[in-house]
C-alpha cells in the first residue's frame, strides 16, 4: 500500500516536470518575462524535489540500487543528469535561440528515453 502510494506520487510529479518544462521552454523561447515570475522559478525545483524523493524511497523500497544492481535505475539517473544539463541551456544558458531550440528538443527526447526506460524496464530500449 506504502508503495503504491509513493509510485502514484513519483508518477504524478513526472508528468507535472515535463509539463513544465515544455511550459517554461515555450516561454523562454518566446523571452516571455513570465518566465521570471517567482513562483515558476521555484515550483519545478519543489515539484522535482518531491519526484526525487520518491524515487529514493522506491528504490529503497525495492532493494534497487544505480551502479550497484539495478541498470535500469542506472540508465533512469545517467538521463536524468543529461536532461537537467540540457534543460538548463535550454531554458537559462543558451546564447542563441538555435542553442534554445536544440537543448529543447534533446532535453524532451532524453526525458522521453527515462520514461520509456521506466515503462519498458529495459535501458536499452529495443534499440540493440
Amino acid at each position: 500500500m506504502l508503495y503504491l502510494l509513493f509510485k502514484a506520487i513519483h508518477v504524478l510529479t513526472v508528468g507535472i516536470t515535463g509539463g513544465l518544462f515544455c511550459w517554461r521552454w515555450r516561454l523562454a523561447l518566446a523571452a516571455d518575462p513570465r518566465l521570471q515570475q517567482r513562483w515558476l522559478r521555484i515550483l519545478p525545483h519543489v515539484n522535482d524535489t518531491l519526484l526525487l524523493c520518491s524515487a529514493l524511497v522506491l528504490a529503497a523500497m525495492a532493494g534497487r540500487y544505480p551502479f550497484v544492481n539495478s541498470a535500469v535505475l542506472t540508465a533512469k539517473v545517467c538521463g536524468l543528469v543529461l536532461y537537467i544539463l540540457l534543460g538548463t541551456v535550454a531554458i537559462k544558458r543558451a546564447r542563441s535561440r538555435t542553442q534554445r531550440q536544440v537543448s529543447g528538443l534533446l532535453a524532451i527526447l532524453t526525458f522521453g528515453y527515462i520514461v520509456g526506460v521506466a515503462i519498458t524496464k529495459s535501458p536499452s530500449l529495443g534499440v540493440f
